[in-house]
């Protein structure tokens, strides 16, 4: 997030925006849609002027910074968990993706994750995503 800039924002092979990026950590390049919320981030942030003056997409402050106003507000709300940055990474991959129905291979993809394997780590199944995918075998079983 550090160092997106607007020429990482695309139009991808649907039409719609796309981020286009690199992974330092696996070297490997990452193309994700854009959901509505996240473009409306990104205009939202457009002007600001920390972001206009290093010419990136976000006005973005230090890991540190970010973790201790997540826990503020963790705190306002009432909120027992340890919010973290990264405890949103895992909260894409579980539970926006992975218990919609998001193919662990998009996922894995998404993360810049070289081995489904690394992502299997993320792959936690809730009851409500589990008993779908059954409700739904028995209705594909009922046709045959």
């Amino acid at each position: 997030m550090l160092n997106l800039t607007a020429a990482n924002v695309i139009k991808g092979v649907d039409g719609g925006y796309w981020l286009n990026t690199q992974r330092k950590k696996t070297d490997t390049v990452v193309k994700v849609p854009l959901l509505p919320h996240a473009l409306a981030l990104i205009e939202k942030y457009r002007t600001h002027p920390k972001a206009s003056n290093e010419r990136r997409v976000f006005p973005v402050i230090s890991n540190q910074r970010m973790n201790g106003y997540l826990k503020e507000i963790a705190d306002i709300c009432g909120i027992t968990k340890n919010l973290t940055f990264h405890l949103a990474r895992h909260t894409f991959a579980t539970t926006i993706t992975l218990s919609n129905g998001v193919p662990i291979e998009s996922v894995s993809s998404m993360l810049g994750h070289t081995s489904i394997r690394t992502t299997q780590i993320y792959a936690k199944v809730v009851e409500e995503k589990l008993s779908k995918d059954m409700f739904d075998l028995r209705n594909k079983m009922q046709i045959i």
